[in-house]
């Protein structure tokens, strides 16, 4: 009874590493290439959305030349339009960054691939620091190594 008191179940995070391979690299590589063009995709959509309303409403303008709330709303429409537009441009020109940083990277070299939580018994005597600090490492999916304390 005592030692089941003595014991704590405690949640962490846990380092989730890659070992650079020829897999692994065409895999985040059509990744980052399929995240490029659904950006693309996207900036279509939002030009084409835009153009209409904004021909929308300055058709509604030419009728009612003195409506200046008219005016306002197309001027508010296309701000928004060129704030989307940033928005995407800086989505597509970091995933473009990250396209070029795959590519470069070593064979054999280990990347950050994500982060994951798991559970842990702790006791008495314990190093906590060192059951904190657990990482996995994968090599094309497959666990290759666990580290630290479990």
């Amino acid at each position: 009874m005592e030692d089941t008191l003595s014991k704590l179940l405690l949640k962490r995070v846990v380092n989730i590493k890659a070992v650079v391979t020829p897999l692994w690299k065409e895999e985040a590589q059509k990744q980052l290439q399929n995240q490029i063009n659904q950006v693309d995709s996207r900036l279509q959509q939002l030009e084409m959305q835009g153009q209409r309303t904004v021909g929308e409403l300055q058709k509604q303008s030419e009728s009612q030349p003195d409506n200046s709330a008219l005016k306002q709303q197309i001027s508010e429409v296309q701000n928004r339009l060129n704030q989307d537009k940033s928005k995407l441009l800086q989505q597509k020109n970091q995933a473009l960054q990250q396209l070029q940083q795959v590519q470069t990277l070593e064979l054999d070299q280990e990347v950050d691939q994500g982060k994951v939580e798991s559970f842990f018994n702790v006791a008495m005597g314990d190093n906590l620091v060192k059951k904190l600090q657990v990482e996995v490492l994968l090599r094309d999916g497959v666990i290759e190594e666990i580290r630290g304390e479990l």
